[in-house]
This record gives C-alpha cells, sequence and structure tokens, in this order.
C-alpha cells in the first residue's frame, strides 16, 4: 500500500529560499553497442534547509553533472515538512519502502545522529540533531532514503494529534 504524502506546494518552497543539497550516489550503467559502450548515469540527492523541510530527487542523464542537476531539481519538487520537538523527533516511528525499513527513535539532547550515512544526510538536512536509528532489510541507497523519508511524513506533534482526534493528549 502506497502512503501519500504532503508535499509542500510550489509558493511555499518558493518561500523556503537557500535550500542545502547532498549528493548520496551516483550509480553509472552500461550499455554494450557495436562501436563500445554507452556509458549513462543516474544520481540520487536530498535536499533540505536544515530547519524542518526536506526532500529528495532522482535524476538520469549521459552525464554525471547533468543527472546531478535533475536530481536536485526533482528533490526540489519533493519537500515535505518534518515535525521536531527541540532537536529531536516527536515520537517512535518506523518507515518503509520496498524491502527496506528505517526505526527512528527520539533521542536525549546531544547524543547526535546514530545513523547510517544515507539516512545520516536525510535527517541532517531535515534539521533533526538527535536521534537513534536502525536499518533493517535492503540497504539499497535509494530504497533507504524512500523508508526513511515515509518515517519523517509519518511524524505528528501533541497539537497535530488532538486536532485530528478531538481530545486532549497529555504527555
Amino acid at each position: 500500500m502506497a502512503r501519500q504524502y504532503q508535499f509542500l506546494d510550489r509558493a511555499e518552497a518558493a518561500r523556503l529560499g537557500e535550500l542545502k543539497e547532498e549528493r548520496i550516489k551516483v550509480n553509472r550503467s552500461a550499455k554494450v553497442v557495436k562501436g563500445g559502450r554507452r556509458f549513462s548515469f543516474s544520481a540520487l540527492t536530498v535536499v533540505g534547509n536544515q530547519d524542518g523541510v526536506v526532500g529528495y530527487g532522482f535524476g538520469k542523464a549521459k552525464e554525471i553533472p547533468v543527472a546531478m542537476q535533475k536530481a536536485f531539481k526533482d528533490g526540489r519538487k519533493h519537500l515535505i515538512r518534518v515535525p521536531r520537538v527541540g532537536t529531536t523527533i516527536p515520537h517512535e516511528v518506523e518507515g518503509d519502502y520496498c524491502s527496506s525499513r528505517v526505526r527512528l527513535i527520539p533521542a536525549a539532547p546531544g547524543t547526535g545522529i546514530i545513523a547510517g550515512s544515507t539516512v545520516r544526510a536525510v535527517l541532517e538536512l531535515a534539521g533533526v540533531k538527535d536521534v537513534l536509528t536502525k536499518a533493517y532489510g535492503s540497504t539499497n541507497p535509494i530504497n533507504l532514503v524512500k523508508a526513511t523519508i515515509d518515517g519523517l511524513a509519518q511524524l505528528r506533534t501533541k497539537e497535530e494529534l488532538s486536532d485530528l482526534r478531538g481530545v486532549e493528549v497529555e504527555a
């Protein structure tokens, strides 16, 4: 079952201004033709403002710089808002995509981001500073990024929960 994300609209994304970009993975694929090999590249990137907004992009092209540009542009179209409580996340959550699962656990201030490089990049650009993570299943970078975004999209603050349920939520 595919989850629907609440992406930021274009006007809101334009108001964010400068977004930081980070390359996660560049993949090379080859096609063998009569004259030799033809190479093409795919790039996976994460963009965010380190203040509660993050997104990922994927681009393909015949050259690496063009693939990177496409990926950054795609990332700006798929931004989500991440609720935070201080420097951590509001509650424990598990995101999944295909055979990858990522568990995100809130941590005490000063803990830092305990995560692998792929998940760490997403959390840093989202502005989360203290969190524990564990990746289960496939460690394919594309699936891990999508699973992490899925987990971050499921996060809710106490205020959002009380509005949804119509009751007062206590700590």
